[in-house]
């Protein structure tokens, strides 16, 4: 592929052009912790909790429990991976400002990814499908999640390297209705060394018929 096709892809896809009936949009927190144990050369455990609110902080969203046990394909880290979440939604009751339900879900999932670098890039793309069971309900759904760091002050992402991170992630119903939501995220990091990288972003989520964005904040952990 050449250069321009491929950036021109590249840009598309991180930018996915969506039309929606927006109703309202309230900001966000995420407060996310992304970990990765490294077994041995083939295998890892995934880790990761996910902590939302409404607002800034206080108004619980949302708490995600996620773990995994994964298995490199390749020296370039294609991974495998097989999993399981605990998901716990305060939803807000529809028309009430203050009534909330709490509903719990368990998931299993199962994901593909894979990295590379196009010059200073790193391109990362995982494709992960899930099954989940949503109180009495079981659902299906597929997700397909592309990304990009690219750094700033070194020409590779090594330690004491600040970057710039962006993502665009799209999930899909098994059934009606197709769509279910559009993630896309811009943010800033650093690597503070070859264990740990910081984030701040800008993350637009958009459904059917209405959008919320969040700021989050990511602290990666390689060990």
């Amino acid at each position: 592929m050449k250069k321009k096709t491929f950036m021109a892809t590249l840009i598309f896809t991180l930018v996915l052009p969506f039309f929606v009936n927006s109703q309202e949009s309230n900001l966000g927190n995420w407060l996310i912790y992304i970990g990765n144990k490294q077994v041995n050369s083939k295998w890892n455990i995934h880790t990761e909790v996910q902590y939302r609110n409404y607002d800034a902080i206080g108004d619980l969203e949302q708490l995600l429990l996620r773990t995994g046990i994964g298995y490199n394909l390749s020296e370039n880290n294609d991974n495998l991976l097989l999993g399981y979440g605990y998901i716990l939604s305060e939803n807000y009751v529809e028309n009430t400002d203050d009534d909330k339900v709490s509903v719990h879900e368990h998931r299993v999932f199962q994901q593909f990814t894979t990295k590379q670098n196009k010059w200073r890039l790193k391109l990362t793309q995982r494709y992960r499908f899930e099954q989940r069971f949503v109180e009495n309900d079981f659902k299906m759904r597929l997700r397909y999640f592309l990304s990009l760091n690219y750094p700033l002050n070194n020409t590779e992402i090594i330690s004491k390297t600040i970057y710039l991170s962006a993502y665009n992630e799209v999930f899909l119903n098994t059934e009606p209705s197709v769509f279910d939501r559009n993630r896309i995220y811009g943010g800033l990091g650093y690597k503070l060394n070859k264990n740990i990288k910081l984030e701040l972003g800008y993350m637009s989520q958009v459904f059917e018929k209405s959008f919320r964005d969040q700021i989050n904040v990511i602290a990666f952990i390689n060990l």
